[in-house]
Order: C-alpha cells, then sequence, then structure tokens
C-alpha cells in the first residue's frame, strides 16, 4: 500500500456511532476492490476511518465512497431522531 488516510468523525451520540459501524462493516470485510482496504473503529464519541491504497486514485475514491456512505447515515438518523431537518 502506498497511500494512507486516517479520517476522525465527531458524532452526536455512540447510537449514532453503533449503527453506522453495523452499515459499514459488510462492506469492510467484503470489499468490492483489492485496490484499497479499510478498518474502522470507534473512541468515545469519535469514528475513525484508516484507509490505505495502492495509489492515490484509489486512495480517493474509497474515501470519497466512506464518506459519502458515513454522510448519508448520518442525515437519515438525524431525521429519525429529530424529523424534518
Amino acid at each position: 500500500m502506498k497511500a494512507k488516510a486516517t479520517i476522525r468523525l465527531d458524532f452526536r451520540s455512540k447510537k449514532q456511532i453503533e449503527a453506522v459501524l453495523s452499515s459499514l462493516r459488510p462492506e469492510i470485510e467484503n470489499p468490492t476492490t483489492k485496490r484499497s482496504s479499510v478498518s474502522i473503529w470507534k473512541k468515545g464519541t469519535l469514528l475513525f476511518l484508516k484507509i490505505e491504497a495502492k495509489d492515490t486514485v484509489a486512495l480517493r475514491a474509497a474515501s470519497n465512497a466512506y464518506l459519502r456512505w458515513v454522510n448519508s447515515m448520518r442525515n437519515v438518523l438525524e431525521v429519525l431522531e429529530h424529523g424534518d431537518p
């Protein structure tokens, strides 16, 4: 692996982090490509994504995909918890 990034995201609650973790777990365990790998963990209300890729193009693609998924899940969780945005 030649390109790496660690992304730290702050959440409102541990419940939200658990929902995101369980949603991302299948993608992390069975990735659609071998060009990158992702590990994910939590610490308090922080969620960490460590992305390692063969090159910067693969790193960018993986980062964008995971950040879009997390953002979508956060938006859904906010609506479920508080109603319309």
